[in-house]
């Protein structure tokens, strides 16, 4: 006599704990505009600088750490793999590259600099699961890597939209022609930048400006 579940029941639980693990790791907009996450002073500047530096497509996302006066320290960009979205895949994507560009700030007391994802999309600018789930590993990665948690911004046709602060603009969008790097602020670094990505095999390359 055999005891248990049948395979096929087995498999229904497993997918069913698989499914309400991914959800506990996204974050709902109300919970993202709880959090505190420090406003941009510019978004606009911010969105066109990294546009023209990694020119992303869809399923594109670029990290990027800004210091206290939101000038760029470092940034990469990568395309998503994850499939189906999890945020703890996110997450490691996002620590993975922000160990690649710059230090973690581990020992300091309280961050210094401050980390924002760009991501490049379909769709319209509402809040999609995988929003949620790219919120939860950006905030995730930022701990981890000593880092402050900060904006989430979103590229689609429409244009740009930072998520939970309702602010956003059409230029750039996901179709538009980056414009000139020299043009943007963030062109202006204080500090040897260090970026990774704009070509289709980012994942290999890291180069130092």
């Amino acid at each position: 006599m055999t005891f248990g579940f049948a395979s096929s029941a087995a498999s229904t639980i497993t997918a069913s704990a698989n499914a309400a693990s991914r959800l506990a790791r996204m974050l709902e907009p109300a919970e993202w505009a709880a959090a505190g996450i420090p406003l941009l002073r510019n978004p606009r500047e911010v969105v066109s600088g990294l546009h023209a530096r990694h020119r992303p497509v869809p399923a594109t996302a670029v990290v990027a750490v800004l210091d206290h006066e939101e000038r760029l320290a470092a940034s990469a960009s990568f395309s998503r793999r994850s499939d189906p979205v999890d945020g703890w895949e996110f997450r490691n994507a996002l620590l993975d590259h922000l160990r690649r560009v710059i230090p973690h700030d581990l020992r300091r007391r309280t961050p210094a600099r401050t980390a924002v994802l760009l991501y490049c999309r379909d769709g319209d600018e509402r809040w999609t699961e995988e929003d949620g789930a790219w919120m939860w590993g950006l905030r995730d990665a930022c701990t981890l890597h000593g880092l402050r948690c900060g904006a989430y911004i979103t590229l689609t046709r429409g244009g740009w939209q930072v998520l939970g602060e309702g602010r956003g603009g059409r230029q750039p969008n996901s179709t538009s022609t980056p414009g000139r790097l020299a043009d943007s602020v963030l062109d202006h670094d204080p500090v040897p930048l260090r970026t990774a990505g704009g070509a289709p095999d980012v994942l290999r390359r890291t180069a130092a400006r």
